[in-house]
């Protein structure tokens, strides 16, 4: 039986566009422990690219962990999810080209994408947090913990 992960991903920008970052928790689904923690600076750019980027970051670290599991990819943006669902289509060129790495990063159908309310996804939220705060006292902004 293959493993189960969740992703918690998020994005933000403080502008938008404006300076910008993405953190992702990994989660192991049967008990949810913290398996892996990332967030990073993106510089400026919008809040949906971050998402996508926070999206990108977990399933490259799932892929890390285990490429035969099954992933549920939990997000408060409900454009990626329904981006990544496949029920909205993808016009930006940016976000088609970060839809495709998500897609590189891990395979499609071990792949769920559910939308959350942004109460439900506040550890990764404050990753992007710690991140952006991170460059303003003079910190690359990049977060990666294993555990």
């Amino acid at each position: 039986m293959s493993r189960q992960y969740v992703i918690e991903a998020d994005g933000g920008s403080r502008g938008n566009p404006g300076p910008a970052a993405y953190g992702t928790v990994v989660r192991d689904a049967n008990d949810g422990r913290i398996v892996a923690e990332a967030a990073g600076y993106l510089g400026e750019t919008t809040n949906n690219v971050a998402e996508y980027n926070g999206l990108v970051t977990g399933l490259q670290i799932v892929a890390r962990l285990d490429p035969e599991a099954h992933v549920e990819a939990r997000l408060d943006s409900k454009l990626v999810v329904e981006q990544m669902s496949g029920r909205w289509k993808i016009k930006h060129p940016d976000m088609r080209q970060l839809a495709l790495q998500a897609r590189d990063a891990f395979p499609a159908h071990q792949v769920t994408y559910t939308w959350v309310p942004r109460e439900q996804n506040k550890l990764a939220d404050a990753l992007v947090n710690e991140s952006l705060d991170a460059i303003a006292v003079g910190s690359d902004g990049e977060i990666e913990r294993l555990y």
